[in-house]
């Protein structure tokens, strides 16, 4: 009988101590508000913008409400970015109508907010400059006494650069409906839109583990990946004039695309941010040595980086053809600096355990993003050309990127993984990604020849 009876200690406010709060009674006052923000935001939208919308763009807006409440709940910081980046790009679309309440693109070049900050252009231009600014600062704070204040510097630059890039996003969205009809569309695209979404979401996710393990020292070598992103970004908006907003051929008319792109990206940032925090382990555990074959994540950076110049070059006569001159001498001084000042380098950086599991929690949520997205693509390809799968070069190197990070995950959970080896491995993780990523459309030809270079 005594088995049967369960009894409660009573603490303080007249809580038992054998029950806990559920999720939903542990939101607070500002969690509601956030919420009732973001229910009423998506009812204006739709009640603005439902006209422009087809039945999958309604659903996905829907859908949307409870994914950005709990990411709002999950992490806070996260209820600002949204919304500051709805207060500007609410200012945005107002800037762009007339007195008569019609909208006038050629208003970017008379609105002085629009001109200078928050068009689609001007603010994606202001991020490119501001997350080199946060390079500079998160580099600085590694080699100067007072390297918490340029991290902090650093990181709030960030912020503000994964701020501007959203409003640039949306902006971009609202200026491709406006052009004409049937040319509006999400901004990924192409490949100078989804280098934006790239850079932002790489940078948003790092701010994320960043706050989560209290260190920012992380910030040099992952906001490195950033700023290279960023700089073929700006190369190709230069050869190519990119920024212009074109229709979507026929193959990526589909609302595949909506969710496809996003979750690949999701994939490559992380994978990408895993790649950098391997590489920091490798220099954090080459720092006491002397003997040049134990440097050999740094000669192969400046091997990496000496054969971008090469692969990217243009002729003389092309526009940008000294571009990748003056990225070689950027790159050079990057690998010096690490070179020399390995063992300050070293001394900042968090322990091997934060790096490793940093790294293993980044390729988890990425092999995740990035098994849903080639899932997805599958429905897309069948959709667009009547197969689920057709051994295109892209589809090929995307199955490969997979088994590559199946395969990582598979020896850390069954054998263990850790250390040298895991690192190496995440390395040269980002070589396969980038390759699957840029080098297909290089070098190789296929159903996917739309996002050639």
């Amino acid at each position: 009988m005594n088995t049967a009876t369960q009894t409660f200690e009573l603490k303080p406010g007249g809580k038992s101590a054998g029950l806990e709060a559920g999720y939903f009674a542990r939101r607070n006052v500002w969690d509601w508000l956030f919420t009732a923000l973001v229910v009423l935001g998506a009812a204006w939208a739709f009640s603005r913008y439902s006209g422009s919308m087809d039945g999958y763009e309604k659903g996905i807006l829907v859908g949307a409400v409870p994914a950005m409440v709990w990411l709002g709940w999950f992490w806070r910081p996260l209820r600002t970015l949204m919304g500051v980046v709805a207060a500007l790009s609410m200012l945005a679309i107002w800037l762009y109508q007339t007195p008569a309440g019609i909208t006038d693109l050629a208003r970017a070049d008379q609105a002085f907010l629009l001109k200078y900050f928050i068009s689609s252009q001007s603010a994606i231009l202001w991020m490119s400059m501001l997350f080199f600014m946060s390079t500079v600062f998160y580099w600085v704070g590694m080699f100067t006494r007072a390297g918490q204040t340029f991290e902090l510097l650093g990181s709030r630059l960030a912020w503000v650069a994964v701020t501007l890039a959203l409003v640039g996003t949306m902006v971009r969205w609202y200026e491709s409906h406006q052009i004409g009809v049937g040319i509006g569309h999400i901004p990924v695209s192409n490949l100078y839109e989804v280098f934006v979404l790239f850079c932002w979401m790489t940078a948003a996710f790092y701010l994320y583990y960043e706050d989560q393990y209290q260190t920012r020292s992380m910030g040099a070598f992952v906001m490195l990946v950033v700023s290279a992103a960023v700089g073929f970004l700006l190369w190709y908006t230069v050869i190519r004039e990119a920024h212009a907003i074109q229709p979507l051929v026929p193959a990526l008319q589909s609302w595949w695309m909506k969710l496809h792109v996003p979750a690949n990206f999701i994939g490559y940032g992380t994978f990408a941010i895993a790649a950098m925090l391997a590489f920091a382990y490798l220099i954090k555990q080459s720092a006491s040595e002397s003997r040049w074959y134990k440097l050999a994540p740094l000669w192969l950076l400046g091997l990496v980086l000496c054969f971008e110049p090469i692969v990217f070059r243009q002729s003389a006569a092309e526009k940008g053809g000294s571009y990748w001159f003056v990225y070689f001498g950027v790159s050079a001084l990057i690998v010096a600096t690490i070179m020399f000042g390995r063992r300050r380098i070293a001394a900042r950086l968090p322990s091997f355990e934060v790096l490793d599991d940093v790294m293993y929690k980044a390729i988890t949520v990425g092999f995740a993003f990035f098994t849903i997205a080639t899932v997805l693509g599958a429905f897309w390809a069948a959709e667009a050309w009547g197969g689920y799968w057709s051994w295109d070069p892209k589809e090929t190197w995307a199955l490969i990127v997979w088994l590559n990070y199946a395969a990582w995950l598979h020896m850390r959970l069954m054998k263990g993984l850790r250390g040298t080896v895991a690192a190496w491995w995440a390395l040269v993780g980002l070589a396969v990604t980038t390759f699957a990523f840029l080098g297909v459309n290089m070098f190789l030809s296929g159903l996917h020849s739309y996002g050639e270079l």
